[in-house]
């Protein structure tokens, strides 16, 4: 028997190739950042950029094209940050993130992806702080 409703469509525009560049432009901004680009340079090698990049791929490509290709567990890394996962860290995260989709994507395509962005940034956030012991009750979604 079919599903009662077809699965939406992606968007016109939205395509294994505008995912590549969100997801490498964001990296190379990441990268040259002052308070994130150390973070993700004490962790990633200049050679293993090309397989995270991949990863980050898979992983938006999953997320927004509903392709299936992420296997993975994002909050185990993430819970190993310690200090350079706090709340400047992810405010950062998100205002290089927000531009840069609504730059690379159909514009709702970039909505959906800086939502979900935000939504993940957000549970992050509370996964770290309850890890850590933390009271999770204060922290608030970002604006």
């Amino acid at each position: 028997m079919a599903p009662p409703f077809p699965p939406a469509e992606p968007e016109a525009g939205l395509d294994e190739a505008a995912v590549r560049r969100l997801v490498h432009l964001f990296y190379a901004r990441v990268q040259k950042d002052a308070l994130l680009g150390p973070v993700f340079g004490g962790r990633i090698a200049d050679g293993a950029w090309p397989v995270h990049l991949q990863k980050m791929c898979d992983f938006w490509s999953s997320v927004l094209l509903k392709s299936g290709r992420y296997e993975g567990r994002p909050l185990p890394p993430h819970l190993a940050l310690g200090a350079d996962a706090g709340e400047a860290h992810f405010a950062r995260w998100l205002a290089l993130f927000r531009p840069t989709a609504l730059e690379v994507l159909p514009p709702a395509a970039a909505q959906q992806a800086i939502a979900h962005a935000e939504r993940m940034a957000h549970s992050f956030r509370l996964a770290i702080a309850f890890h850590n012991g933390e009271d999770t009750t204060r922290i608030v979604p970002f604006a």
